[in-house]
């Protein structure tokens, strides 16, 4: 409809939309690139036992409870920094899930941290993902502007992360009352 709309009006012509046409097409092919090498790796590494190992690595290491969830916190910030969130969800959820059920965590919760850590990570520096869309979106500001812009979402993201891993609870009312 919104199509029709802009060619009736004159404010889209064929050419623009062949030119959005494929970079949607371009943009749906690498996003479906990356979901299936994360699913095939996340499927040999739970075939190869990795997250055995891993869990066997974590008691090794002395990591329990909270513990264990602030060293995987840590390390989706900075994963975050370097790779999509969509990567670091598909790749690492899956190693990690069993180790946190292992402890005896939620899993809803566990999933609810780890999107508001990959939220937070993708606008972190020095690299921060979103941050150069946003350049790309606006290419007269310059990077420090948009880093130093962000300084309070970035406070505020992990206050709630935060206020998240101190009370459960928070995450998981709607799903017990529900």
């Amino acid at each position: 409809m919104a199509v029709l709309v802009g060619f009736f009006h004159g404010r889209l012509t064929l050419a623009m939309l062949r030119k959005v046409i494929l970079e949607t097409a371009y943009n749906s092919i690498s996003l479906y690139v990356v979901l299936f090498g994360a699913m095939m790796l996340s499927k040999l590494l739970t075939m190869s036992g990795l997250s055995v190992g891993i869990l066997g690595l974590v008691e090794g290491m002395g990591l329990t409870g909270y513990g264990l969830i602030l060293a995987i916190i840590v390390i989706f910030l900075v994963l975050g920094c370097v790779l999509d969130s969509m990567a670091i969800i598909l790749i690492f959820v899956p190693l990690f899930a069993p180790v946190v059920a292992a402890q005896g965590f939620d899993l809803i919760w566990f999933g609810i941290i780890v999107v508001v850590v990959t939220e937070i990570a993708l606008i972190t520096p020095p690299v921060g993902m979103n941050v150069f869309v946003l350049k790309a979106v606006l290419p007269h500001l310059p990077v420090l502007r948009i880093f130093r812009g962000l300084v309070p979402f970035i406070a505020v993201g992990l206050v709630r992360l935060a206020l998240l891993v101190a009370f459960p609870a928070i995450s998981l009312w709607l799903v017990t009352h529900v």
